[in-house]
C-alpha cells in the first residue's frame, strides 16, 4: 500500500491533483477540501494516500490530514458506499463535522451528501457511529446537541440561503441548551456573520 507522496505539485483539477515524485507523475483523486489545502504548482508537499484496487483498476487517493484519510477508509468499508461518495463526503464536510454528524446519529445531515439517500445516510450512522469514537482527529463530539433540535437549526439556514457546509460548519461546537433551536439558531447566525 502507499501511505504517502511526498512530491512536486505539477497539476490542479476541480477532482484531482498529479504529483511528480522524482520523475513519476501520480494522478490523485482528493476532496475539495484538501484540493484547496495544496501549495501552488510547482510546490512540494507531502499527501496521505489510499490504494483503492479492484479487479479492473487502481485508484489513488489523497488527503491533507490521515484523519481525513481514515474517516475515507471506514466510508468506504459500509455497504453501497464506494470511494466516489466517500470522497464526496468529505468533500462536502471536514472530517470533524462529517464525524460529529455521524456520532449525533444526523441523518438530514449525512443525506445531504451528493450520491447518499436517506437509507444510505441510516445505514452509514448504524455502521459507523461506534467506530468513529475511536479514530483519533475525527472523534465526534460527546455532548452532540439533540438530531432534531439540530435538524430544525439546520433546515432554518439553509432556508436563509447558506450551503450545507457554512451551516455545518456554523453549528459545530454548540454548547448552549441541547433541547433549544432557537438558541442554536442564534449562535450559528453570529458565527456565520462573524460574530462569534
Amino acid at each position: 500500500m502507499i501511505a504517502f507522496l511526498t512530491g512536486r505539485v505539477a497539476a490542479k483539477t476541480p477532482t484531482h491533483c498529479l504529483l511528480d515524485v522524482a520523475g513519476v507523475g501520480y494522478k490523485v483523486a482528493m476532496s475539495t477540501n484538501s484540493l484547496s489545502a495544496l501549495p501552488a504548482e510547482g510546490d512540494t508537499v507531502t499527501v496521505h494516500t489510499h490504494l483503492h484496487v479492484r479487479e479492473d483498476e487502481m485508484s489513488l487517493f489523497g488527503f491533507e490530514s490521515t484523519a481525513e484519510r481514515e474517516l475515507f477508509e471506514k466510508l468506504i468499508t459500509v455497504s453501497g458506499v464506494g470511494p466516489k461518495v466517500a470522497l464526496a463526503a468529505l468533500s462536502s464536510f471536514t472530517p470533524a463535522v462529517l464525524a460529529d454528524g455521524i456520532v449525533s446519529g444526523d441523518v438530514a445531515l449525512v443525506s445531504t451528501i451528493p450520491g447518499v439517500g436517506n437509507k444510505t445516510a441510516q445505514r452509514i450512522i448504524l455502521d459507523l457511529k461506534d467506530k468513529l469514537d475511536v479514530l483519533p482527529g475525527v472523534a465526534g463530539s460527546a455532548a452532540a446537541p439533540d438530531a432534531t433540535v439540530a435538524a430544525e437549526a439546520r433546515e432554518a439556514l439553509l432556508a436563509m440561503g447558506f450551503s450545507t457546509p457554512e451551516v455545518a460548519t456554523a453549528l459545530k461546537g454548540y454548547a448552549g441548551a441541547a433541547g433549544d433551536s432557537q438558541a442554536m439558531l442564534k449562535y450559528a447566525l453570529q458565527r456565520l456573520g462573524g460574530g462569534a
